[in-house]
């Protein structure tokens, strides 16, 4: 048993799940990391931040934090600024998880609250102006995660656990919102000479990669209307592109709880819907690995909720029922492959 004295030593090394397999020998992975401190995997960017921003000056002892956030990388942020001694504020609205605000006042983290029109999505730009002004305003350090290479610089010990845990990674899959997750791990991977083909989910109403902007209650993924796209968007790493609707990433993430027992993240939802919905696709044999990007416990009160997804109209039995056929489908397929492989060997005993 290992034991560590700060719980930022227990980032990474996160396992992995298998969720389906096909007839052809494709798996379909999750990439657990989530179980990381704070529940994802934002806290290895935010160390990342912190150590390159202490390393060239910008945050000194005794410093102060600013950052816009919708709860995960802020709550990584407020595990460093207590471990080091800083001062942080986070500056959210109530479109973030109502968990998620709680842990991030439970560590310590000072809330500023930018306006929310009740029933739209993120105040992404809101957040982000006001997060700048009191930077400038208290002389703090504002780590700028769209814009920050640490961001992606922290997803290159993922890429490395994925090497060791699998040699080779034919598809990763994921949400989409900084950038620093998909693109880090997949420049990673690149460099250590693995072919990855990388697949960048964002919520329908996102602007990422264009089409109409609107509404979604997704949080942690994508970019609305007016907010700029950063750096850590890196899109000559970002082989496929692809959107899916609040109905379909929530129903994602509620059947794989109710099957494995697993909660993940509506944002992580969307991820796994896009990687069952194509599994077929891809050549026999590959192995395809969803990022599991933060923890289902934290959306209680919103994904797994029936009444919150009612009033908001992203309830769909329909979308719930397709995701278990794909489970089932692909099931069958296995034990055809299985019995269709015993048949020359049941003709020749005959």
């Amino acid at each position: 048993m290992t034991i560590v004295q700060r719980a930022s030593d227990l980032i990474g090394d996160t396992p992995l799940l298998e969720l389906a397999r096909t007839g052809t020998g494709t798996r379909l992975l999750l990439k657990l990391d989530h179980l990381n401190p704070t529940g994802s995997c934002k806290v290895r960017m935010a160390r990342q931040m912190i150590i390159e921003a202490e390393r060239d000056g910008r945050l000194r002892p005794g410093g102060h934090i600013v950052e816009p956030t919708s709860g995960n990388t802020g709550c990584g942020l407020a595990l460093f600024a207590l471990e080091r001694g800083y001062r942080f504020t986070a500056v959210v609205d109530q479109h973030a998880a109502r968990e998620k605000l709680r842990m991030l006042s439970a560590m310590g983290a000072e809330l500023v609250f930018a306006e929310c029109t009740p029933g739209s999505g993120p105040s992404s730009v809101q957040r982000r102006e006001i997060a700048a002004r009191l930077a400038r305003e208290l002389g703090a350090f504002h780590p700028d995660q769209h814009n920050n290479d640490g961001n992606s610089n922290g997803y290159h010990g993922l890429a490395a656990e994925l090497r060791r845990q699998l040699g080779s990674i034919d598809v990763l899959v994921a949400a989409i919102g900084t950038g620093g997750s998909l693109c880090g791990t997949v420049r990673g991977l690149r460099k250590a000479g693995v072919s990855t083909r990388s697949v960048a989910v964002e919520p329908v109403g996102s602007i990422i990669f264009g089409g109409p902007a609107g509404v979604y209650h997704q949080t942690g993924a994508g970019s609305p209307a007016g907010f700029p796209i950063g750096t850590n968007v890196d899109r000559s790493l970002i082989d496929d592109a692809h959107r899916v609707s609040d109905c379909d990433a929530f129903a994602g993430a509620r059947v794989v709880a109710r099957r494995t027992g697993m909660l993940v993240g509506g944002t992580t939802g969307g991820a796994i819907h896009v990687a069952l919905r194509r599994l077929f696709a891809y050549p026999a044999g590959s192995t395809v690995v969803v990022l599991c990007n933060d923890a289902g416990e934290k959306y209680l009160d919103s994904v797994y909720d029936d009444e919150w997804l009612r009033a908001r109209g992203v309830l769909d039995e329909l979308a719930h029922r397709r995701v278990e056929r794909w489970f089932t489908t692909y099931a069958v397929s296995v034990r055809v492959a299985e019995r269709d492989a015993f048949a020359p060997a049941l003709a020749v005993s005959a």
